[in-house]
């Protein structure tokens, strides 16, 4: 069937970042508008239960990198209100900047989820609140942030720059990476 939205001269390979337990909805919402309805996108993301939480971290990591993001050209991360406490976020963000034989670097951008707790302020963020790796990105012009959104166009264009910059900007990949999940109100260096 012909999807008169399609327009693969912008379509990319998409790794979506997020908060499992709490943003689930919402990667499931991104992924069947800009993926399955306007096909804008196609999604590499790791799904529930694709990878065993008993692996070791460095496994996980391994995994995350060499089968999810060695083909993707960007990741999103999706921004709900403790996105930034996940270990498994900071190990994506970090392995997707990373530029290597195997797996060239990705664009990124941030999107602001409704559930983020300072939504309501146009564009506005509390910058201890969202991906520490994510917010050195946005600082150094590497990374983008937005609020969710469900205009295919703006999404379709977001997507498209953050593909641009990957190769133009260079990313900060410094920050620590998360041994752990963190916990408070929000991360400091």
């Amino acid at each position: 069937m012909f999807n008169q939205f399609k327009q693969t001269s912008s379509r990319h390979k998409v790794f979506v970042s997020y908060h499992h337990a709490n943003d689930q909805a919402y990667r499931n919402q991104f992924e069947t508008l800009f993926s399955n309805v306007y096909d804008i996108m196609v999604s590499q993301s790791v799904q529930i239960g694709d990878i065993n939480e008993n692996l070791g971290a460095e496994r996980i990591r391994q995994i995350i990198r060499d089968e999810y993001l060695k083909e993707t050209t960007v990741t999103v991360v999706l921004i709900g209100s403790e996105t930034w406490k996940r270990k498994h976020v900071d190990w994506e963000i970090g392995s997707s900047i990373r530029d290597t034989r195997n797996n060239p670097r990705s664009g990124l951008l941030g999107i602001l989820l409704p559930s983020y707790h300072d939504y309501d302020y146009m564009g506005s963020f509390n910058p201890h609140t969202i991906p520490p790796r994510l917010y050195d990105n946005i600082q150094c012009g590497f990374a983008q942030i937005h609020r969710w959104s469900n205009d295919y166009h703006e999404v379709q264009q977001w997507i498209h720059e953050a593909f641009l910059r990957r190769n133009e900007i260079n990313p900060n990949n410094t920050f620590s990476n998360f041994v752990n999940n963190r916990s408070g109100s929000g991360w400091q260096r």
